[in-house]
């Protein structure tokens, strides 16, 4: 399983880091996303119909935390991470409108498509999240 971003969940990721509030967002992402089987990270809620292909939106790690919104792609075993939002805290807000849930399903295929994406990787060293560059991810793995 290979676990990728686009920008947008980079930038709001990056953004969130950095607020003293929301310092357990980097960790809470590995222990679901790169910690876990395909079988559990797709357990999220249903947003587009589609059980090959699904656009979900997941609570992490409960219904006071963290919306992520993310694709997966069953058949090759990829996740693609679109948008991450807090609901509390200086940042938090409520849901994402249904435009902007289709705005980033949108923007996650056409990220794929242009191979506009960063896998997700957990640095050895330090145990924090690396976002690697498409080409490099694809180098790095022949």
């Amino acid at each position: 399983m290979t676990i990728y971003c686009i920008e947008e969940f980079k930038v709001e990721f990056e953004k969130l880091k950095n607020k003293k509030q929301y310092s357990d967002l980097e960790s809470l992402v590995l222990d679901f996303f790169l910690d876990n089987t395909l079988d559990k990270i797709k357990t999220g809620d249903l947003l587009n119909g589609s059980t090959t292909v699904p656009f979900l939106k997941k609570r992490i790690p409960d219904a006071g935390g963290y919306r992520v919104y993310f694709l997966v792609i069953i058949k090759n075993e990829n996740v693609y991470i679109s948008y991450v939002h807090p609901k509390t805290g200086p940042m938090g807000g409520e849901n994402v409108t249904s435009e902007h849930k289709k705005h980033i399903q949108k923007e996650t295929y056409s990220c794929i498509v242009n191979k506009k994406l960063y896998e997700l990787k957990k640095c050895p060293k330090k145990g924090t999240l690396l976002f690697v560059p498409y080409d490099e991810s694809e180098k790095t793995k022949k």
